[in-house]
């Protein structure tokens, strides 16, 4: 998720507020994981209501009790760059049409699963979501499971993603920070390499025994194309257009409205038979938008709370800022996560994460920390389907495509915990513990 700092809140005033303060947003997290299985079409039709309902809580006692305007004026603020970027990607990269024929084997949705996440890089973990979501799903139709779906947002929605800032964005604000441009490619490209290994390995492994039991016969996808097509080409150069308004900071809103227009250019210039082949449609934005208005809202005391209680924490090695960092951007926000841990880093060492030369410095001194916090906020994003944006975005997909995805909580029991946990320990104990990277 991609957040904007107006108010530059890390290094600025911030509110102390109550641990109770922090109820709205695990009530949120619960109706998430609850609801569906209490009353699933009731949470269909009434979810933004509740959303909306706890965020604006938390914004009344910010604004009438805190006295902290500022505080909802940049949570607004970074919603709107977020909604922006996340809604002009799915709207762009909707309307380009990947046209697959027959089945795919295992060693090849391996090799396609590795295309999008180096992809994700390039065009960020969104981009590369939307647009190879719907193919993957019909290349393997004829067996399709939850594995798929899991295994897609592990390695392209997320994981793949943590090599550039373009990529995730915590790291592009890392980036925006002072931390150069290359930095973690060179630094933190062989953990972000076995991660996906480890990651590519165990779907092979459960894949293979998937299509061992799969029928004989499966029917092609679609018995008209015999061969891979790409429609909508139009729609790369306005990807391009978003993808480098990203790096613009000034004026305010230039970088949204450039995404504006690139969604208007979007949807005048592509043939409508392209997004009708795609079976587009807004569900699955509009959900993203409505949950997470309480999401950024919410969870504003829960950050503000981490902001200035982190020192005691006690956060002295890479382990503890990987694993912290990693298991709080799980359920936050990993952006400003990122930037919270970065912060208390810098803060050990009497340095100031809004100066470009403190960063600098601190990238000689500790840079193993920075490594750290930066592997453990990209990672966990995958843990829930909220730690994210493209993880609801896929789900959502998924299930309007009639596959059956796992719901929040067994999603985290069935796969979350006993899949990535495992790899992310490995990672941590090979990397940070024996200090590899």
């Amino acid at each position: 998720m991609l957040r904007f700092s107006l108010l530059a809140s890390v290094s600025g005033v911030v509110p102390d507020p109550p641990i109770w303060a922090m109820a709205p947003f695990i009530l949120l997290l619960g109706a998430i994981a609850l609801m569906p299985f209490l009353n699933l079409n009731w949470w269909h039709h009434h979810y933004p209501k509740v959303a909306v309902a706890l965020g604006l809580s938390v914004a009344a006692y910010y604004l009438f009790v805190l006295r902290a305007p500022a505080r909802m004026l940049d949570a607004g603020h970074e919603y709107v760059c977020f909604i922006a970027l996340v809604g002009s990607l799915f709207i762009v990269v909707g309307g380009i049409h990947l046209r697959v024929k027959g089945e795919a084997t295992p060693a090849f949705n391996v090799l396609y699963l590795f295309v999008g996440a180096v992809l994700a890089n390039f065009i960020g973990t969104t981009g590369a979501s939307i647009l190879m979501i719907r193919p993957f799903i019909r290349m393997n139709r004829g067996r399709i499971s939850a594995y798929h779906v899991v295994f897609f947002i592990f390695v392209v929605s997320n994981v793949g993603g943590g090599l550039t800032p373009i990529g995730d964005p915590p790291l592009f604000l890392g980036y925006l920070k002072g931390v150069p441009f290359f930095w973690i490619m060179q630094n933190c490209w062989p953990a972000w390499a076995m991660c996906i290994g480890l990651l590519l390995a165990i779907f092979y492994a459960i894949d293979l025994r998937n299509h061992g039991r799969a029928p004989a016969s499966v029917p092609a996808v679609d018995d008209t194309v015999d061969e891979w097509r790409f429609d909508g080409r139009i729609n790369l150069f306005f990807l391009v257009a978003i993808i480098g308004s990203v790096f613009i900071a000034e004026p305010l809103f230039l970088r949204e409205g450039i995404m504006v227009l690139a969604v208007v250019g979007s949807l005048f210039f592509t043939p409508k038979e392209v997004r009708a082949a795609n079976h587009f449609e807004y569900e699955p934005l509009r959900e993203v938008a409505w949950l997470f208005v309480g999401i950024f809202l919410t969870m504003v005391p829960a950050l503000d709370y981490l902001t200035l209680h982190a020192k005691s924490l006690g956060l002295n090695s890479e382990m503890k800022f990987f694993w912290l960092t990693g298991l709080l951007s799980g359920v936050l926000d990993n952006a400003p996560t990122y930037l919270t841990f970065l912060a208390a880093a810098m803060g050990n060492l009497d340095l100031n994460v809004e100066n470009k030369a403190d960063v600098a410095q601190f990238i000689v001194l500790q840079g193993h920390f920075l490594a750290a916090i930066s592997l453990g906020a990209v990672f966990f994003g995958a843990m829930t389907y909220i730690g994210n944006a493209p993880n609801f975005m896929v789900k959502s997909i998924a299930e309007r495509m009639d596959v059956k995805v796992p719901a929040f909580l067994p999603y985290v029991f069935k796969y979350s915990l006993p899949i990535l946990m495992p790899v992310f320990a490995i990672i941590s104990l090979i990397f940070l513990y024996f200090h590899w990277l």
